[in-house]
């Protein structure tokens, strides 16, 4: 019999709850199943979601598919009623593993959709956050820990809270038992990451915030030689996050920040907990705190009503907040949400002032990595000859080094989107 597979579309965390559903379906010993993850962040992802299902059915005829994720959370209907499709798993069932020993029995029409309501705080959005950790997703040497999941926030464009549910929090204690475990597995770095990992703790009885969060883990695991950061809101990065950014090494000088914007009046109406100064605050008081901190950005170009001045404002936000790594959106509506009843920009324009934004982020990049010819880095091997150093820069080695290894490096010379590093005498 064939094996379980995973296909996984959308998000990072999607990439981490994917390693773990196939975790989850080896034990039950599944087979000849192919797990299709879905996003919902846009219409257009929905529409790929159930094109990738039909691809899927007409290349494997005789395989279950089982539909999950986000899309599935949000419209199960739909997917329950293709013909393609086996079962739909709703966002808590899929991590629950005996949704995946059920699997067998799952032929009735009871039993072939299972998606409870997760926004329910009595019950799938009550329902206690497991601790799951992952070691080399997608081929990589890093770690991923999962801390927190749900978001709480209300962005205009956002169907993600209705996917997600509530924000919950792993507490702290066992935060750090999934860290202490990684890194004795051998892992060099661990990722936190959540869906709004800048929430972490707001849930919780003692309330922890992130910043003591990273602190009590670089603390009872000293083992441990890096840890980094998933996508921050830069409405909600706590004082303590700051402080241990400037007084631990460990953590690397790395925030990509879920800016989406920097025009003001298009915050306004996204909904966003931030303005442009804000965000010029944020990322002076991190330079502050560590000058070598470099910042990536989520950016959205052509939200409804954004003027060609409100774009404007945004372009110049690469120059002005110093920003390095880019993931530039077009705007694209998602049904049921306030911004798709808002007046909006031409497709065209989305599509040229994301072109323009990308431009942008390249000549950043390029310019960042360009000044660092001549330094030394430290680069985490993830394989032969790749590897990222401390500011996620990727570095081409000259020489082979074992994965999983962190060696020094002098950077030597620097292509349009990597450096290259020879090894440190």
């Amino acid at each position: 019999m064939a094996e379980t597979r995973v296909i996984t579309l959308g998000c990072r965390l999607n990439a981490f709850e994917s390693e773990v559903m196939r975790r989850h379906a080896g034990i039950a010993g599944l087979e000849d199943t192919v797990i299709v993850n879905t996003c919902t962040v846009t219409a257009e992802a929905g529409r790929q979601a159930r094109q990738t299902v039909r691809r899927l059915r007409r290349r494997s005829p005789g395989a279950r598919i089982v539909v999950t994720g986000c899309a599935a959370q949000v419209d199960p209907e739909t997917f329950a009623a293709m013909p393609e499709v086996d079962q739909v798993l709703g966002n808590a069932e899929k991590m629950d593993p005996a949704a995946w020993r059920r699997q067998s029995g799952a032929s009735d029409g009871a039993q072939r959709l299972r998606v409870a309501d997760i926004m329910d705080r009595d019950g799938a959005g009550k329902r206690p956050l497991e601790g799951f950790s992952i070691g080399g997703l997608e081929g990589r040497t890093r770690a991923f820990a999962q801390v927190q999941q749900g978001c709480d926030h209300r962005c205009t464009f956002c169907i993600v809270p209705f996917a997600r549910g509530p924000s919950r929090s792993l507490p702290t204690g066992a935060v750090v038992d999934q860290v202490r475990r990684l890194a004795a597995a051998g892992h060099a770095e661990v990722v936190l990451t959540g869906v709004d990992v800048s929430s972490y703790g707001a849930d919780l009885t003692d309330r922890p915030t992130l910043g003591r969060l990273v602190r009590l883990i670089l603390a009872e695991v000293p083992e441990l030689k890096r840890l980094r950061l998933s996508t921050v809101d830069p409405g909600n990065v706590d004082r303590d996050l700051l402080r241990v950014l400037a007084e631990e090494p460990r953590l690397m000088p790395h925030l990509h920040l879920s800016l989406q914007s920097a025009d003001d009046t298009v915050l306004k109406r996204m909904r966003r907990r931030h303005d442009r100064a804000g965000a010029m605050a944020l990322c002076g008081a991190a330079r502050r705190a560590r000058p070598d901190v470099v910042f990536g950005a989520d950016l959205i170009a052509g939200f409804p009503t954004e003027s060609d001045a409100m774009f404007r404002n945004t372009l110049a936000a690469v120059d002005d907040l110093g920003l390095t790594y880019l993931h530039v959106f077009p705007y694209s509506p998602r049904p049921d949400t306030p911004a798709a009843r808002m007046p909006p920009v031409q497709t065209a324009v989305r599509g040229e002032r994301a072109a323009r934004l990308r431009s942008a982020g390249e000549t950043a990049l390029a310019r960042s990595l360009a000044g660092r010819v001549g330094s030394t880095a430290e680069v985490l091997v993830e394989d032969g000859n790749r590897g990222r150093s401390r500011t996620y820069a990727p570095v081409q080695l000259t020489f082979e080094a074992a994965a999983g290894s962190i060696i020094g490096t002098r950077i030597t010379d620097a292509a349009a989107d990597h450096l290259i590093g020879a090894q440190a005498a």
